[in-house]
């Protein structure tokens, strides 16, 4: 019975390790064996086992996997797949720099950078012109609102006036200087209904008013027909005028064409003949040139015949500002009293050389003394240095095979009483798994 409850808790906890992702089983060498769990311990484990095991069917629910996720997963795996072939393939991986992808990506950046300038430009090209258009339709449109509202404005001076509204009789301030007396006749326009001068059937005035009539309504149709005239020759207007400023801006493209092409007939006429009066130039100068050569060299053979370089006289080597100086370029030689002087001076540097030359000999046998003390003294000190090498070396041998000793022991017992539980394959195959 020990034993059964003993695998079940074993199994219980193998299943919270799966559940709550927790793995001990992998090896530690800090770890030492775990001492065998006592009856209660053992106990205690096995109902918390079937603890959760009725908790995890309680909360159990089958649910079918979202296909989306279950896409983006497959997704993901493969990507990391192909990532590990591309770090762990020791033939397809590259290590460094890819030299001629970043030269191809540079020139592409070139080629892009180059057709977006080209782009800018023709766009401004394109823009300077729409602008010009603009603003030609801009002063033609405020022309044309100009003229209608000053065509409104003289309407409502001519045909809206104060007098003409219909409800002006209600309102005129001069209404009752202008209203008609109480009664001057029977038949009188001022009379209405209520003055009793004539009744139902009468009706005195009634080709009057039909003849008001019709000639209210003539009027109305004739204003309507010079209205719709005047929108007729309003919209032509417009329409000329549409044409007309398309006309013009064809011609001013048509200007500015041939301007450039007249430029650049101009340009290539002036670099032509640029160019003409260069080979021109050129063609005289090579022509001119052995004439000026010769010139040039009868000259220089004149010169060196007839000035003093050739001849023999001492006093063209005298400095003009110096006469102590000497011409180098001109100098001829010594004379015969220059001669005597120079060599009593060549005698005295010479014995002044040979005593300077003994007192370096003197100097050089005090330094090779001194030299060969120096070396005695430092062979006496490295045999000293030597004996003292020696004995620190004995002394360091026997603390070396004695730290050896210790050191040894300490791993003797680490080996047998510390490290005991050796790594297994199953350890070292959780390393190195992922591309990250």
């Amino acid at each position: 019975m020990c034993m059964a409850t003993q695998t079940g808790a074993r199994a219980y906890e193998v299943v919270d390790e799966a559940v709550t992702g927790r793995h001990d089983n992998f090896w530690d060498p800090r770890k030492q064996a775990a001492p065998e769990p006592t009856l209660a311990e053992t106990n205690q484990k096995s109902q918390q086992g079937y603890a959760l095991q009725d908790k995890r069917k309680m909360y159990k629910v089958d649910l079918s996997p979202d296909p989306k996720e279950v896409a983006a997963m497959e997704a993901r795996r493969n990507q990391e797949k192909e990532r590990q072939s591309q770090i762990f393939n020791v033939r397809t991986r590259l290590m460094g720099m890819d030299v001629e992808a970043l030269n191809s990506q540079v020139e592409k950046q070139k080629l892009r950078e180059a057709t977006e300038r080209s782009k800018e430009a023709a766009y401004g090209t394109n823009q300077v012109q729409y602008d010009l258009v603009a603003q030609l339709l801009d002063k033609e449109q405020a022309e044309r609102t100009r003229r209608l509202a000053k065509k409104v404005q003289e309407y409502r001076e001519q045909k809206q006036q104060l007098k003409n509204r219909c409800e002006f009789d209600l309102w005129d301030p001069d209404q009752l200087q202008n209203e008609f007396p109480a009664h001057l006749s029977d038949i009188g326009p001022h009379c209405g209904p209520a003055s009793l001068q004539w009744f139902s059937g009468e009706d005195l005035y009634r080709a009057t008013c039909l003849r008001m009539q019709q000639e209210q309504f003539r009027y109305s149709l004739e204003r309507q027909l010079q209205e719709q005239q005047q929108a007729k020759a309003d919209e032509k207007c417009a329409d000329m005028l549409s044409d007309q400023l398309r006309l013009a801006m064809d011609m001013r493209a048509t200007q500015l064409a041939k301007l450039e092409e007249s430029c650049r007939v101009a340009m290539m006429s002036a670099m032509a003949n640029a160019n003409k009066a260069q080979a021109a130039e050129l063609a005289e100068r090579q022509h001119c040139e052995p004439q000026c050569e010769q010139e040039a060299n009868l000259m220089e053979i004149q010169n060196q015949i007839t000035r003093d370089l050739l001849t023999e006289n001492p006093q063209v080597a005298q400095h003009p500002m110096a006469p102590h100086w000497v011409l180098p370029y001109c100098w001829k030689g010594m004379i015969p009293e220059q001669q005597p002087a120079i060599r009593r001076v060549q005698e005295a540097q010479h014995s002044e050389k040979e005593a300077q030359h003994q007192a370096e000999q003197a100097l050089d046998a005090e330094w090779e003394s001194q030299a060969m003390r120096s070396a005695q003294a430092a062979m006496e000190l490295e045999e000293q240095e030597r004996e003292l090498c020696a004995e620190f070396r004995r002394g360091l041998g026997s603390f070396n095979q004695q730290l050896a000793k210790e050191q040894n022991a300490q791993q003797n017992y680490l080996n047998s009483i510390i490290y005991t539980n050796q790594p297994t394959a199953q350890y070292h195959l959780q390393f190195n798994t992922s591309s990250r």
